[in-house]
């Protein structure tokens, strides 16, 4: 199972990524969580320790395994270099694991545009590829809000697309955005989850909104949620209701997911 999580900034997509991870990961499946935001919360989210985070670098930012696995250092003048380098090592030697949840910070390109022909941008989408690809377990890729890491080579391989949003316009316009892109790239499974909802107007106005898009559930405005981004740990490990809310949001994924499954 493939799962791409994003949205508009501060609409919570890490807690739900992190979240979905470690669910995924108590039930016995085999989950690599990759961190593809620039913020790079993710490992907080699972519930990885600081200290055991703080050597670990965005593999974007590694120019020097860039260069020694495509022939040129980024940012240096190279007319030529691997258009497909080898990756399938990298999830298995940089991943930090915790919990059964192996979690790989893999960054992004923050110079020359998200699609330039770059040593980093290349090495990036070769390890998309293969993640999504070639890998068994449950992947969960926390994104930056739109869709720079995927192509038109790995759309098919999307099992679930989730915006996550919040009672607001400006959160509602992104997620119709980034169903506008991702569809371009023929991705069509395309979900809604809504977050930091406090009255029963604030979930009409989601409902309503997100129009069309499937939404798999809600969660709501929970003191633990708070309680975890203040005390830097996993929402999972303090347990409430939001838990219990993502929980649904999983087996309601499940369900759908199972439905779109051709009969043997």
């Amino acid at each position: 199972m493939k799962i791409a999580v994003t949205g508009k900034g501060g609409v919570g997509k890490t807690t739900l990524s992190g979240t979905l991870a470690r669910l995924y990961a108590a039930a016995g499946r085999p989950v690599l969580a990759i961190d593809a935001d620039p913020d790079t919360n993710l490992a907080a989210s699972v519930g990885i320790p600081a200290e055991r985070m703080a050597g670990v670098a965005p593999l974007s930012t590694m120019d020097d395994l860039i260069e020694e696995r495509t022939g040129a250092r980024p940012g240096a003048q190279a007319p030529y270099f691997k258009l497909n380098p080898r990756v399938s090592d990298l999830p298995d030697t940089l991943a930090v694991t915790h919990e059964g949840v192996r979690v790989m910070v893999m960054g992004t390109v923050k110079t020359g545009g998200g699609g330039c022909i770059c040593p980093e941008n290349v090495m990036l989408r070769s390890l998309m590829r293969h993640l999504l690809l070639e890998r068994n377990e449950v992947v969960i890729l926390d994104m930056v809000a739109g869709i720079e890491h995927l192509g038109r080579a790995t759309a098919d391989a999307v099992d679930a697309f989730i915006v996550v949003v919040e009672p607001g316009q400006r959160s509602v316009q992104t997620a119709h955005t980034i169903r506008r892109l991702a569809g371009e790239i023929g991705i069509t499974r395309i979900y809604v989850v809504g977050n930091k909802v406090r009255t029963a107007e604030e979930r009409a106005f989601i409902e309503q909104a997100v129009g069309d898009m499937p939404l798999l559930g809600l969660i709501h405005y929970h003191p633990e949620i708070i309680e975890a981004d203040r005390r830097g740990m996993a929402l999972y490990d303090i347990g409430g209701e939001g838990v219990a809310e993502v929980r649904a949001i999983q087996q309601e994924l499940d369900r759908r997911l199972a439905e779109r499954k051709p009969a043997p």
